[in-house]
């Protein structure tokens, strides 16, 4: 049976076009009712028990799911486009917005990866006993507790959970396994009469616990503290914190799922190569410290990554891709939005960016109280919007958006953001982008949402690709002059640019070859040349860090022609020629300045014969050598050798 779309207006609180959702929504729709959750809500259990059926509400979800459950029906599923759509000034415009928002709703969610972590229930309560004892008191027949004291009070003389003393010096892990490092530890000596005493102090004390409670107020023993997963931190003074810690610790017991958020392609990051540092973005940039150097490339610890996408929105190469969801979902949602709300009827979109929590909410008291948004701003909700880079913000102008707009919550992590927003800035012309962070009020969103925008491409392209095709092919729809432009200025540190060289500093050594990890910069194996293709760079900086004569320097721009596409000579130099055999073998003026420093200096270059070896090939030389009268390759002739007779001789002799 085919899925079917209930409409309802809310008791005529909005204007819902059912022409234009039937039409490009990708859903049957029913009549518009206008009390499906009250007085039709008869309707809505009869629709449920005739098939499978989306309900265009967002608000009464817990209603319909319980009507579901009493009579034995298929949960429905929901699409709000009330709040989002028609409680708007301009809800009579909405039909084309209420159509992207119900086929968005369609689309599946794509499976997520996950790893099990499972916690016994071993938790250290870290604190002051007036604090941590209590705490522990109150878990102990919950949990296996170990009380960690930082005063020097005495040990009491519940034996239900353990009690040690120290000072917390390290701690590493999340929920299910942390390990922490204990110095000046001291345990409870039960023998004995009055009160317990503690041994004697010592460093280096280590264990392993799957919950941490921190009650000492100070500094988070871990970066991140409130996305650090099984640690948990309240304030001393504050009863009511310590409890509702106290009560999330008791419910972290058992196997959980973690999702794992992004995915890492070890050979295709820039982070080192032959002990020289490149590329640190990630390493900057992560707020839970999940990334560490591990040799030529980072490593992830999946445990303590929190998802928040920034490490995959600055990665230059894309070896760090978030995959929870994947960009290509996110690109399908934008393209089905763009689809529908064209379809509708609908010109120009924007594409407002918001997170689950603090931008629904203001979305939807926008529309509660105020004037809602307008009707050509479609909400994009993300779980987290700080992975929301320059390459997603620029395909979403390449689908055919004139203006994206991302919704900052007091909690997003902003940094990684911003650049991103700069950068697509920088390449997108002005008017396309823009960060909304100084909206506090819901009367005021809609106000931050009214800014003019530009006229959205004139030829809209479907983004494909890696993140920086993706980058390359929106700003060459957003371009019309594209291929004779002249490069797009970037800022300093993005991950696009030209790689310059002072050619009379340069020897064509060639060491930055061999560690561009991307294979931009590149030898010409016939002759000595440098060459450089621009549109495969990084500007990771392992060419300037490695290059001995410091004649290499980067300059951040965007080439959109195709001259990016291909190989051009950075610097080149006439070959040497063997003196012996007239092969080309190296630089012609290295040589030249290793035979003037070397001649009638060295030793091994005193004579004619032996500086002349300056100017052969490999094999000439090693010819020469051999040849030479102190050959260095010579050895004492090779003694005859022994046959039978020789044995019988020497027999006979005796």
């Amino acid at each position: 049976m085919v899925k079917q779309l209930l409409l309802c207006d809310c008791a005529r609180s909005q204007s819902v076009d059912a022409d234009a959702i039937g039409r490009a929504g990708g859903l049957p729709c029913s009549r518009v009712h206008s009390a499906l959750c009250t007085s039709e809500l008869q309707v809505a259990a009869e629709a449920m028990a005739g098939g499978e059926i989306v309900i265009a509400c967002g608000q009464e979800v817990a209603r319909f799911e319980e009507l579901a459950q009493e009579i034995d029906a298929p949960v429905p599923g929901f699409v709000d486009i009330r709040d989002r759509a028609g409680w708007s000034e301009e809800g009579a415009d909405a039909g084309p917005k209420q159509a992207a928002l119900v086929a968005e709703a369609q689309l599946p969610d794509p499976a997520m990866r996950a790893l099990d972590v499972t916690s016994e229930g071993m938790c250290l309560i870290v604190g002051s006993s007036a604090v941590a004892l209590p705490a522990a008191v109150q878990l102990c027949e919950l949990l296996s507790v170990t009380v960690l004291l930082t005063d020097d009070d005495e040990p009491p003389l519940d034996r239900r959970f353990d009690v040690i003393r120290g000072r917390l010096a390290r701690v590493e892990g999340a929920l299910g396994g942390f390990r922490l490092r204990i110095d000046a530890l001291q345990q409870v000596d039960p023998a004995g009469r009055g009160f317990f005493d503690f041994t004697p102090p010592r460093d280096g004390g280590e264990t392993q616990c799957d919950i941490l409670m921190d009650l000492t107020g100070g500094t988070p023993f871990v970066t991140a503290p409130g996305k650090r997963e099984g640690y948990l931190r309240a304030d001393p003074g504050d009863q009511r914190a310590v409890v509702a810690a106290a009560f999330a610790a008791s419910q972290l017991v058992g196997t959980f799922e973690k999702p794992l958020y992004v995915r890492l392609s070890e050979p295709l990051c820039a982070h080192s190569r032959a002990e020289q540092v490149g590329c640190t973005r990630c390493l900057d940039i992560c707020p839970t410290g999940a990334i560490s150097p591990a040799g030529e490339h980072v490593a992830i610890d999946p445990m303590i990554c929190a998802g928040c996408g920034s490490c995959s929105a600055l990665c230059p190469s894309g070896a760090i891709t978030y995959d929870a969801p994947p960009v290509s979902h996110l690109f399908r949602r934008m393209e089905t939005m763009m689809q529908a709300f064209t379809k509708a009827g609908g010109q120009a979109p924007r594409l407002l960016v918001h997170d689950m929590n603090h931008g629904a909410e203001m979305i939807s008291l926008s529309a509660r109280f105020d004037r809602g948004l307008p009707a050509a701003t479609i909400p994009f909700a993300l779980d987290t919007i700080a992975g929301f880079g320059h390459a997603e913000m620029l395909g979403a102008l390449a689908l055919g958006f004139s203006r994206v707009e991302v919704l900052l919550s007091p909690t997003t992590e902003r940094e990684a953001l911003d650049r991103e927003a700069r950068l697509a800035a920088a390449i997108a012309s002005p008017g396309r982008i823009a960060i909304i962070d100084d909206v506090a009020d819901p009367e005021r969103l809609t106000d931050a949402l009214l800014a003019e925008a530009p006229a959205p491409v004139a030829e809209p392209v479907l983004p494909m690709g890696s993140r920086r095709q993706v980058t390359r092919l929106a700003a060459r729809a957003l371009h019309e002059d594209a291929g004779s432009a002249a490069p797009l200025a970037l800022p300093e540190g993005a991950p696009y640019g030209a790689v310059l060289v002072d050619t009379d500093a340069c020897t064509l050594c060639l060491s930055c070859v061999s560690l561009c990890p991307s294979g931009a910069l590149m030898d010409n194996e016939d002759k000595p040349q440098l060459l450089f293709q621009e549109d495969a760079c990084l500007q990771c900086g392992l060419c300037a860090n490695i290059c001995p004569e410091d004649a290499i320097a980067l300059r951040p721009q965007l080439d959109l022609s195709d001259a990016a596409l291909s190989q051009k000579v950075l610097n080149e130099e006439e070959p040497a020629e063997c003196v012996e055999c007239g092969a080309a073998f190296g630089v012609k003026s290295t040589i030249e300045r290793i035979s003037a420093q070397l001649a009638g200096k060295h030793p091994m270059f005193a004579s004619g014969p032996q500086a002349r070896m300056i100017r052969m090939c490999d094999d000439c030389r090693v010819n020469a050598q051999y040849h030479m009268q102190n050959n260095p390759f010579a050895a004492a002739e090779r003694p005859r050798t022994r046959t039978t007779d020789d044995y019988y001789s020497e027999r006979k002799d005796h």
